[in-house]
């Protein structure tokens, strides 16, 4: 089998889990944004590795979208997977819910969804092959579906903008 061969969507799914404590508030006495944030990259960039076969770094964070507060005592379930992936870059999506880490039986919360692409590269930073994604359910061939989309407007929004600067520089 080549390194490079499709690889399932199953195959580089990953979650990681968190109780949340006094350390990760904010003022408000909910859990900081961005200790979610940090939790999303740290996992997300675990199954962009891992679908690579190597290092890949963050270029993007192409949506976050925070549904809920988190509470201290909360216990935060991080769980992403590839949902596009291109010659270099991926899109990985990852879904956040919490519950509470003392009591069983209750159905966790969807907290955040996030989307962030990333580049695989080799030893001098430079981006390399990585394998395409393979959806195995409905629901993968959903999220590539709409992976496409944000991919596409994210392009055009740069092309939009760079061709902007050259008919308006500052």
């Amino acid at each position: 089998m080549s390194p490079l061969d499709p690889k399932p969507t199953s195959a580089a799914r990953t979650s990681l889990s968190h109780i949340m404590t006094a350390v990760d508030t904010n003022l408000l006495g909910t859990v900081h944004g961005g200790v979610i944030m940090k939790m999303v990259d740290d996992v997300a960039g675990a199954v962009a590795q891992r679908h690579s076969g190597g290092p890949a770094v963050t270029a993007a964070m192409d949506g976050m979208t925070f549904l809920h507060p988190v509470r201290v005592g909360d216990l935060v379930h991080a769980h992403a997977q590839v949902n596009w992936a291109g010659r270099s870059s991926m899109e990985v999506g990852v879904r956040v819910l919490a519950e509470p880490w003392d009591r069983a039986g209750i159905p966790p919360t969807r907290v955040a969804t996030a989307y962030l692409v990333f580049v695989a590269v080799d030893s001098e930073g430079t981006p390399r092959p990585i394998p395409p994604v393979t959806p195995e359910t409905d629901e993968d061939q959903r999220r590539l579906r709409e992976a496409e989309i944000r991919r596409h407007h994210r392009l055009t929004r740069r092309d939009e903008i760079l061709a902007s600067r050259t008919h308006h520089p500052s």
